[in-house]
């Protein structure tokens, strides 16, 4: 199966392209990748205290789509064009 074309996720809104990714990153039990993309949530930092999350027993891929969820609808802000690169480099891989 061949990767999407940039041109073809770029086409995507970002809202597409983050379903595409976290169903991908569900598929693989991708923690670190939902981890990656919660920090740069406005303000996700500081709400769901990461520091060092990655290295306790703690996050799931459950929890990181319950924080994606608090921020769904939000303005993402300056964040979003990184998100979108985000998005579009995981789906490419």
């Amino acid at each position: 199966m061949t990767s999407p074309s940039f041109a073809e996720l770029d086409a995507l809104s970002t809202d597409a392209l983050r379903e595409q990714a976290f169903t991908k990153a569900r598929e693989k039990r991708d923690v670190a990748f939902f981890w990656s993309v919660v920090k740069h949530l406005p303000d996700a930092a500081d709400a769901a205290s990461l520091d060092g999350a990655l290295n306790s027993i703690g996050p799931t891929v459950d929890e990181a789509v319950a924080l994606w969820r608090e921020f769904e609808g939000h303005d993402l802000g300056e964040q979003e064009p990184l998100l979108r690169a985000a998005f579009i480099d995981y789906l490419s891989r």
